[in-house]
């Protein structure tokens, strides 16, 4: 979801290498060296975008494309070409294949961007359509700079704590590193670990903000918990770390209640209104997307896999991780339905209790929540289709 840094490249797997094959001609180094996009059927007129979407729908992650990312990929087409310099890549924007009549791009975060926060990027570059923003940063964002979640890329976040099971054979849970002293190894704009505490299932001392992303201090010490993702780090430290090459044990932070709705496609407040003909169709594209790459992920994970190979800044970002990501996010519930069966929609239940338990964490942290903000104003079933789910 955010920073999967210290990667190397594994071997790839054979069903994922023979789809990189087969769009690895899509792609390109540059803008200027793309190849020529193959004559597409046109899409339907309830998913054709020319005219009440921008021309181009740029949309900003929070970091380098990776498979957390699958429904977006699955928009790009043939014909997609590579930017090395803005780390961006381009291409017709598809529903099913077919051709909405304008182009997407996506551009990378984190380095990309010089760390700057999604909500934050979306206020300083009008280019930006829609950005990918944690729930949690939604609801940080309400006061300086507002955005609206239209969809939610997951169902839940994958962010994990993670530790070594033969130092502590005894740790099942979060709950269980919380009756430690064990050191609890986090990165500091993470918003979690505080929320752990104030449930009394961490204690402060424990907190330790030195995370860089880097596996040298969990190999050097491995009785400390750190900070990761299911559909990263597991098969990271299993198969890439070289000074570690084993199984790493981990209970998701969503077990233990921390359940804000993780990458929501969002707005910025004040251009809902004016982009409310093209969220329309566009919204239902996407959950369709998202739900399409839960079943068949192969296609979308070879063009994430292709982009990075093009990209030489981005952290390497093997075909077996992109594989081993994709198949964790359906295994887990992660990448999955509502209780009433549809997909991308936003339980307003679950998203008015998010706020109500993050308001007084975000408060004593000096980002004061809006003491009349609803979750309906910031995260909003108006453009999406109940129907669509994944079959």
């Amino acid at each position: 979801m955010q920073n999967h840094r210290h990667r190397r490249r594994a071997a790839t797997s054979g069903v994922l290498l023979a789809a990189l094959l087969a769009v690895a001609g899509c792609g390109s180094d540059t803008a200027d060296r793309g190849g020529a996009a193959a004559a597409l059927e046109p899409a339907a007129p309830a998913q054709t975008l020319r005219g009440v979407c921008p021309d181009t729908v740029t949309i900003q992650l929070q970091w380098q494309p990776q498979s957390d990312q699958g429904g977006l990929f699955q928009l790009l087409g043939p014909g997609y070409r590579v930017d090395e310099e803005t780390k961006s890549v381009e291409g017709p924007l598809v529903a099913g294949g077919k051709d909405t009549g304008v182009r997407l791009q996506l551009r990378a975060g984190g380095p990309a961007i010089g760390f700057q926060s999604v909500p934050s990027r979306m206020y300083v570059d009008d280019a930006v359509t829609l950005g990918v923003v944690h729930g949690e940063q939604v609801i940080a964002a309400g006061a300086a700079k507002p955005v609206v979640g239209v969809t939610p890329l997951l169902k839940y976040s994958p962010s994990i704590l993670m530790w070594d099971p033969a130092t502590h054979p005894d740790w099942k849970s979060i709950a269980d590193i919380g009756r430690s002293n064990a050191p609890v190894v986090v990165s500091k704009e993470q918003i979690f670990p505080q929320w752990l505490v104030a449930k009394g299932l961490l204690k402060q001392s424990q907190i330790d903000t030195g995370y860089d992303g880097a596996p040298a201090r969990f190999v050097a010490d491995p009785t400390i918990a750190q900070q990761g993702f299911a559909s990263a780090e597991p098969y990271v430290y299993e198969h890439e770390a070289r000074a570690w090459k084993k199984p790493v044990a981990y209970d998701l932070i969503k077990n233990s209640g921390f359940d804000a709705y993780p990458s929501n496609l969002s707005v910025r407040a004040d251009k809902i209104d004016g982009l409310a003909p093209c969220l329309a169709k566009l919204v239902p594209i996407v959950q369709q997307a998202g739900a399409d790459f839960a079943a068949a992920p192969a296609d979308a994970n070879a063009k994430v896999v292709d982009v990075v190979s093009r990209t030489p800044a981005f952290n390497p970002y093997p075909a077996g991780q992109a594989e081993f990501a994709a198949k964790q996010l359906v295994d887990l519930g992660l990448l999955a339905n509502e209780a009433d069966g549809s997909f991308g929609t936003y339980d307003q239940a679950r998203t008015q209790r998010n706020l109500e338990d993050l308001r007084p964490i975000l408060d004593a942290g000096g980002r004061a929540v809006p003491p009349t903000l609803t979750a309906a104003e910031i995260f909003t079933n108006r453009f999406s289709d109940p129907k669509i789910g994944i079959r």
